[in-house]
């Protein structure tokens, strides 16, 4: 059973070697991409089975018991998030068959795809916080490739803004690596929340809490280091974009959740508030953003940065709902905020652009189109019976329980202000008519082209999961609330690494 947990790290490096050895054979790099993502996806299904029906497992790699060797680890929410993982990699790779140029395959697109997802899994999965470093850099390393391929001016630029600020947060993460070693001697997670539970030098360790927040709050573009997202995001072809929008930050924010529940949980009072300052922040300084923004692509990257706040609010609010609201934003803004760039891919395959200004009547022309938008955009802002509403609702009324009135009251108004943003791409894109200086020469793709057809199919399966998760989502909300209490309670945790004797 243990066996599970390592396979959705196996499996994308297996595959991207794969893809390596059939360079030369485009359909066949499809085909494994398409397969593969699918294997992986039931691999993340069969993973959340096992850890429901069995609590956390773990594997020691090499047979090395932990603390001293290399483990990977699945507990409830590392679960959820390589299925999440799994769901992302497929529809990603089912739409980048219709949407990725050849000359991007034959620079590799595939094998980076595939490298992308062992470094979002292996963070996932890892149990060691060098190994977490490593991962992350795996992730960096794959999304600078994947940024830069075709070598656009805008890519090139957004990409510099990008590795740079990144490879700054690598260094304070490994920085932060090295202290933690240098005070209690180990790299194992459950091993250090054991040993800093007995740690009486407090402030070392706030020290040290605070140098992985800086660097994980710049992987999850938390303010006020987030500018690098804006930047980079809507530069790559469509399907990049996506697959960055849905996992990247994710990690980061994964990793927040997993060190400061694990191995920061002693000094809540003052790491958290800081937390919950930072979540506040980056709600507000995300929506003003998109609300100045008026290319499709650039309104989406800056509502990436505003949901992040939510999901830091559920953690730095710190209470099982609360947290059990954060998981679920990280669940339903994945496939919500991954479908939206979707549909901005097919608005440019029909109309050439992703500026607002030259697009319009996608609503009479694709009625559907505009409906599966509607979907999305409606959820993002919170209105019910979608799956963003239930989110906003759990977070807030966590809040309201503990009496957070000011991060509540930004969070409404911060909802609020999504909701106008979706409705300038609605009035922009669907609603009005197109100028008609903008109808001359635009690459406008008939609806009878298969390409486009393909390219349908990925976001009526996310359209259909956000539904899903808001109008039958006690299901998830139960799986959140467990997930939750694990993270509250994490003897389960360290008795799967480190075995019942260390872990009692």
């Amino acid at each position: 059973m243990t066996l599970l947990v390592g396979l959705p790290v196996v499996l994308p490096l297996v595959l991207g070697a794969l893809s390596l050895a059939i360079w030369r054979f485009p359909v066949a790099q499809r085909v494994v991409a398409l397969v593969g993502t699918a294997v992986l996806l039931l691999l993340g299904i069969a993973l959340l089975w096992a850890v429901i029906e069995h609590g956390p497992m773990a594997t020691a790699l090499g047979e090395w018991r932990a603390p001293f060797g290399i483990v990977l680890v699945a507990d409830l929410l590392s679960a959820i998030m390589v299925l999440m993982a799994g769901i992302m990699g497929f529809v990603v790779a089912l739409y980048s068959l219709g949407t990725v140029s050849r000359g991007h395959e034959s620079f590799g697109y595939f094998p980076l795809l595939h490298l992308l997802l062992a470094g979002v899994c292996g963070s996932f999965l890892t149990g060691d916080i060098f190994n977490l470093y490593v991962w992350f850099e795996v992730m960096l390393l794959s999304s600078f490739a994947l940024l830069v391929l075709g070598g656009e001016r805008a890519q090139m630029e957004g990409a510099i803004k990008y590795v740079t600020i990144n490879l700054f947060s690598s260094a304070m993460l490994l920085t932060a690596v090295g202290l933690t070693y240098g005070l209690v001697g180990t790299l194992n997670m459950a091993d250090i929340a054991v040993k800093f539970d007995g740690a009486e030098d407090g402030g070392r360790v706030t020290v040290i809490a605070m140098l992985f927040m800086v660097a994980f709050g710049i992987k999850a573009a938390a303010f006020p280091l987030f500018f690098w997202l804006p930047a980079s995001y809507h530069t790559p072809p469509v399907a990049v974009s996506a697959l960055f929008a849905a996992l990247l930050t994710k990690v980061g924010v994964y990793a927040m959740f997993r060190m400061f529940t694990l191995v920061f949980d002693a000094d809540t009072a003052y790491t958290h508030n800081i937390l919950l300052w930072i979540a506040g922040f980056t709600m507000v300084t995300g929506v003003l953003g998109a609300a100045a923004q008026f290319e499709f692509r650039r309104i989406l990257s800056f509502h990436i940065v505003s949901q992040i706040g939510y999901m830091l609010m559920g953690l730095a609010l710190f209470t099982p709902l609360a947290l059990a609201g954060g998981l679920y934003a990280i669940f339903h803004n994945i496939i919500v905020k991954t479908n939206l760039f979707l549909v901005s891919g097919v608005a440019y395959r029909l109309q050439g652009t992703y500026q607002l200004k030259q697009l319009g009547g996608l609503y009479r022309s694709h009625p559907g189109l505009g409906v599966l938008f509607l979907l999305s955009a409606l959820s993002m802002a919170g209105i019910p019976p979608l799956s963003g509403f239930f989110a906003k609702f759990i977070l807030v009324r966590a809040g309201l329980e503990i009496e957070a009135w000011v991060i509540v009251a930004v969070a409404l108004a911060v909802g609020i202000g999504t909701l106008f943003s979706m409705i300038k791409i609605w009035a922009e894109v669907f609603w009005k008519a197109r100028p008609e200086e903008a109808t001359t020469g635009a690459p406008v793709m008939d609806v009878a082209s298969p390409g486009l057809h393909w390219l349908y199919v990925p976001i009526v399966l996310l359209a259909g999961l956000t539904v899903l998760i808001g109008v039958a989502g006690q299901p998830i909300f139960e799986v959140s609330m467990q997930a939750a209490e694990q993270l509250l309670d994490n003897s389960a945790y360290i008795e799967a690494v480190l075995g019942s004797e260390e872990g009692s």
